[in-house]
């Protein structure tokens, strides 16, 4: 395992920070923030991704079951952030170091402006020598902007800070070939692409009683994470010094290497898109020139347009068969798509009455999935 990785995220799951729903584990904490601190002198960046906030919530508050309704988790959330933080401040300050609270929404990362603002503060964080301790601000978030899980957020955050590794710790030793819960002779994955298509099918899609993620949200983490070039360790929490052993070159646990060229920044914000605004349908042919040539998306190769969507927003591509190739910024809006496509590029002025573009997506903001 490289020992090169600066700058890194680390995410800490629900189960290991509240000892599995009895309140907030403050031995571990201790033990996670002095491993931390040892990086940091050590000369690495480290960013903190922390749920537990709705689970410590749910402890102060007497419950014991993970509500359903959208408000009740989010007063647990407003509660349970009280501690969390205070903990953690706690144990950095008797380091010297300084944490930070940052709270994030799918909105934060689907705004350009407010992506860069959000870059921007996080990068001059590390350069102040602060803690970034980053949660979804699930005080405010609703259902349908949430990132899903507290992997999935860990994944955007190293490809905003554009890490070199992600570390995702949890109740498991690693991704198995099998359940191991259920399967005594599973067998550990030491290490693995992040886009190899067997991992799906191995990770257990079941989730726990505090978190919102399984195992499959942590292989589909770890994919997203390797479009900016960052491997991704998925890790047993409770391995002693499992942080500084993973920095001095261990293998432990899982882990998935990225096998493509780091998408440049605007790319990446394209790609990390959760919430897309419509749908295009290709023939085989413009899977064909989009795929092997790198080319633009033109009207002439689009037979259905799905949604309702503006110019300069992120749309998916797909196949004849319903997959994703790829998605990016739409040049014109959802009626417009329909009047053009299937037509060539030099009938969208007779039949717009205007030409803005000629591409339907330009290649330089477009990117395969």
């Amino acid at each position: 395992m490289s020992k090169a990785a600066r700058r890194w995220v680390v995410k800490i799951g629900s189960s290991l920070l509240t000892n599995d729903g009895r309140g907030l584990d403050l031995p571990a904490l201790t033990d996670w923030a002095a491993q931390i601190a040892h990086l940091r002198a050590a000369g690495h960046e480290i960013l903190l991704v922390s749920s537990g906030a709705v689970a410590e919530g749910m402890s102060r508050l007497g419950w014991r079951v993970r509500p359903r309704e959208l408000h009740q988790l989010q007063a647990a959330a407003a509660i349970g952030q009280m501690g969390l933080v205070q903990a953690y401040q706690d144990q950095f300050a008797r380091h010297g170091l300084l944490a930070a609270q940052v709270l994030l929404t799918h909105d934060d990362l689907i705004n350009r402006r407010r992506y860069l603002n959000a870059r921007s503060t996080l990068r001059t964080l590390l350069k102040l020598g602060a803690i970034p301790i980053v949660n979804e601000n699930d005080t405010v978030a609703a259902d349908e902007i949430r990132f899903g899980d507290n992997d999935t957020l860990g994944a955007l955050v190293a490809n905003l800070v554009e890490a070199e590794r992600l570390v995702i710790l949890t109740d498991q030793q690693g991704l198995f070939d099998s359940d191991p819960r259920q399967n005594p002779d599973a067998a550990l994955i030491s290490r693995a692409q992040a886009s190899d298509p067997r991992l799906s099918g191995f990770a257990a899609s079941g989730m726990g009683a505090l978190g919102r993620g399984g195992m499959a949200t942590k292989v589909s983490a770890a994919k997203r994470a390797a479009r900016s070039g960052a491997e991704t360790v998925i890790a047993g929490g409770r391995e002693a010094r499992v942080l500084e052993r993973l920095a001095d070159g261990a293998e432990i646990g899982t882990l998935l290497l990225p096998d493509k060229e780091p998408l440049a920044a605007r790319k990446q914000w394209i790609a990390s898109q959760l919430s897309l605004h419509g749908h295009l349908v290709v023939d085989d042919g413009a899977v064909r020139v989009l795929q092997q040539a790198g080319r633009s998306l033109l009207p002439i190769g689009v037979t259905q347009a799905q949604g309702s969507f503006a110019r300069g927003e992120v749309v998916s591509v797909l196949d004849t068969r319903g997959r994703e190739i790829a998605r990016g910024l739409i040049n014109y809006d959802a009626d417009e798509t329909r009047r053009i496509m299937r037509k060539p590029s030099d009938e969208i002025e007779s039949t717009l009455g205007y030409v803005d573009e000629p591409e339907l997506i330009h290649r330089d903001n477009l990117v395969l999935i």
